[in-house]
């Protein structure tokens, strides 16, 4: 199952470092009172998702029983291998919902949900595109090459953004962001650079993620992928600079750090089957994307989101999937699913691909919801979701995790 091995496991390892991107990226867009409370879930999501996803979601992701606890007949170094890079994505989707969610939520329900994140929600979906299940068949109805997700724009990312949204609204607000007449106050990060640092991270990270898959097997280029990659990201920064320097005045950095990442996010669905000039496109489209969902999110939806995952993750995941119907352009991918000929989308003579990524990103979206909806209100009414008033007014860093991030300096400010 993965001939590479070596190749493949320092690409799970750049990939693996994206948590320490994760960590510093949503810490510094939080507030100082609840540093270490955002830290010890950037690093918890990983450290409590991988073993359940050992016991049992790499066998829900493969199809195979075999696989339960790598305990199986046949588990040699290539399983293993795939096994450590598959584990180093599904990291990424548990720690996705963690920004969301940050600076009210129990550490106690965020511990449970990475055990269900790992061991079924994702497995699962990830299964129906990855390992064989109905979305991948598509093809065998006349819908392309059937979904289409080269390295993650749904299945993880649209997974984790999905997620956030749904246990951010049922979290609710944090204190005090909403006022009276429901105009959002702003909440500033205390530590922008070490959200933009987090951001470089994460921007590396991806390059693992984009050569891994390419190394998996396949008519798929690393090289082609790699640089399809870094444009998006680029271009994707570049013009959510833009846009909130035309519509503001002055560009807003954490909104460029946001738009890099959504660059990155929507062209992992199709960093191999795109072209350059698409990749620009598609990544640009993300960053503008980024900025207006966060906006969205916040004032249309009334959804309090400290770092913007929904737009990100979510909205840059769901343009990603559906990107790559348009523009996939017939250069790599055959036999993509067991589908003669190479993957192409609508603007390249092929309308069953979209239909495909279509399908895909709504049942990302409806399986999702409805599984996340249920964990966060099963917990609620098991160990409760929110911390009380009086804890997330004094930090969580003094009631959660025990240990501040800033113990020299008195951070107790009311929210209200």
């Amino acid at each position: 199952m993965c001939a590479n091995t070596i190749p493949v496991l320092l690409c799970g390892l750049m990939v693996m470092f994206m948590q320490a991107g994760f960590a510093l990226y949503e810490t510094g867009f939080t507030r100082a009172k609840n540093a270490s409370h955002t830290m010890a879930m950037g690093l918890m999501a990983f450290c409590l998702a991988m073993p359940a996803y050992w016991a049992v979601g790499f066998a829900v992701q493969t199809g195979e029983g075999r696989m339960v606890f790598l305990s199986g007949a046949g588990a040699g170094n290539g399983i293993f291998a795939l096994f450590f890079f598959q584990a180093a994505l599904m990291a990424v989707a548990a720690a996705i919902p963690a920004g969301a969610m940050a600076e009210r939520w129990s550490f106690k329900s965020f511990s449970i949900y990475s055990v269900i994140m790992g061991a079924a929600i994702y497995p699962l979906f990830a299964n129906w595109v990855w390992g064989g299940g109905w979305l991948s068949r598509l093809g065998g109805f006349g819908l392309g090459h059937g979904f289409v997700d080269f390295a993650g724009s749904s299945v993880i990312h649209m997974t984790g953004g999905v997620t956030a949204l749904v246990g951010a609204r049922i979290l609710g607000p944090r204190l005090g962001k909403f006022g009276k007449n429901g105009s959002p106050n702003a909440f500033p990060g205390h530590h922008i650079p070490m959200a933009v640092v987090g951001t470089l991270m994460l921007a590396f990270g991806w390059i693992g993620l984009a050569i891994g898959f390419t190394l998996l097997g396949g008519d798929f280029r690393p090289g082609m992928a790699a640089v399809n990659t870094i444009l998006a990201g680029g271009s994707g920064a570049a013009a959510a600079m833009l846009y909130m320097w035309l519509r503001f005045g002055r560009p807003d950095l954490s909104l460029v750090c946001n738009g890099l990442l959504s660059g990155l996010v929507a062209i992992s669905a199709s960093c191999a089957y795109v072209g350059t000039p698409a990749a620009v496109f598609i990544g640009a489209a993300a960053g503008v994307l980024a900025c207006w969902g966060v906006f969205f999110t916040e004032r249309v939806l009334k959804v309090d989101d400290p770092v913007g995952a929904f737009a990100v993750h979510g909205m840059g995941g769901a343009w990603g999937v559906l990107a790559l119907g348009l523009f996939a352009d017939g250069r790599s991918g055959a036999g993509m699913n067991g589908v003669a000929g190479p993957v192409m989308g609508l603007f390249y003579g092929a309308p069953g691909q979209l239909l495909a990524q279509l399908t895909g990103a709504a049942t990302c979206i409806l399986y999702v919801g409805a599984a996340s909806f249920i964990v966060f209100k099963a917990l609620g009414l098991a160990v409760g979701n929110r911390v009380m008033p009086e804890m997330e007014d004094g930090g969580l860093d003094a009631s959660e995790v025990t240990v501040a991030a800033y113990p020299d300096f008195n951070l107790r400010k009311t929210s209200r």
